[in-house]
């Protein structure tokens, strides 16, 4: 019998990450109590948890050893806060990206639990120091970012505050270990974490290669999806440079270092993502893929499916 069985975990906020959350947890037997403010929002999204598990189930995917129904069967919804935390051990924080309501929630949340209650928050890119600033014991709060889709992107960055417990970070490693995600640990806060700050840059550099005429914004995705993507799916950058010299990490540097400098001083400045250089790459992203609800949707599932399949090759 799973460890997990009979152990709770609350989820406030039943949006999109917030079901992607009970999704994961619920994948390792855990109960989860699932809380929104809003009246019979919870209550609707199980609905929308259960389409997705029975789906999953459908296509093969269901991650743990429960079938879709006895996982739902460990979800409950929850309109009111103190019910929706009772028992639980540890909290999942979904709410939208507003520091304010989230320095609320975990205002309100540390009223309802003990001590030993981990108190973790789903944020992007807001500092842990500053989501946590309101609550008195902050040695147990830490920052669970997902990426999304969470289901099929396993990587969860854990960011912890100046205060917390090197223990509360174990803690939250090993759950995020039993649930199937890959929990990575930064040693201290910084902002936009880490998987956002490679991002951005990444991001950076194409806007400017796309708005100096280097390249389109068509050929520029292509360099990524059949390029480095298919390195990155399954090596990171420092083991894509160990394996491709000779000799190794030293070797590569020795005859690459001279040649990566010269380039990274040869980027521009921060693009500013807005006025006429926004207005002509948001012109030829929407002709390659129109803004609408059809089509984006259409592209989100068959984003979906294919990071389904690679989830399903990488296991």
């Amino acid at each position: 019998m799973s460890t997990s069985t009979g152990k709770i975990i609350s989820v406030i906020g039943s949006g999109l990450i917030g079901r992607s959350w009970a999704m994961v947890f619920l994948s390792g037997g855990y109960r989860v109590k699932l809380y929104d403010n809003q009246p019979g929002q919870a209550a609707r999204a199980i609905e929308e948890v259960g389409k997705q598990l029975e789906e999953l189930q459908q296509a093969h995917m269901l991650r743990g050893e429960l079938s879709a129904v006895d996982q739902l069967a460990l979800l409950s919804s929850h309109d009111d806060l103190p019910q929706a935390l009772e028992g639980a051990f540890f909290v999942q924080e979904c709410v939208f990206e507003d520091l304010e309501a989230k320095r609320s929630v975990f205002q309100a949340v540390e009223g309802y639990v003990g001590e030993s209650v981990i108190l973790s928050s789903s944020t992007s890119c807001l500092l842990p120091s500053d989501i946590f600033s309101r609550v008195q014991n902050r040695t147990r709060c830490i920052i669970s970012h997902p990426v999304n889709p969470p289901y099929y992107v396993r990587l969860v960055e854990l960011v912890p505050h100046p205060e917390t417990l090197p223990a509360v970070m174990d803690r939250t490693h090993a759950l995020m270990t039993q649930v199937g995600q890959a929990p990575a640990r930064l040693r201290k806060e910084v902002d936009g974490f880490a998987l956002n700050r490679v991002q951005y840059a990444i991001i950076a550099e194409c806007w400017r290669l796309v708005k100096e005429g280097v390249i389109s914004v068509q050929d520029i995705d292509l360099v990524m999806t059949e390029g480095l993507g298919m390195r990155y799916a399954f090596i990171g950058p420092m083991e894509t440079m160990h394996l491709n010299a000779p000799e190794g990490l030293e070797d590569y540097l020795r005859r690459y270092r001279d040649g990566m400098r010269r380039v990274l001083a040869s980027f521009g400045p921060v693009p500013e993502f807005s006025g006429e250089e926004a207005k002509a790459i948001i012109q030829e992203m929407c002709e390659l893929i129109p803004s609408d609800q059809q089509h984006l949707s259409a592209r989100r599932e068959r984003r979906d499916q294919f990071l389904m399949g690679l989830a399903k090759l990488k296991k």
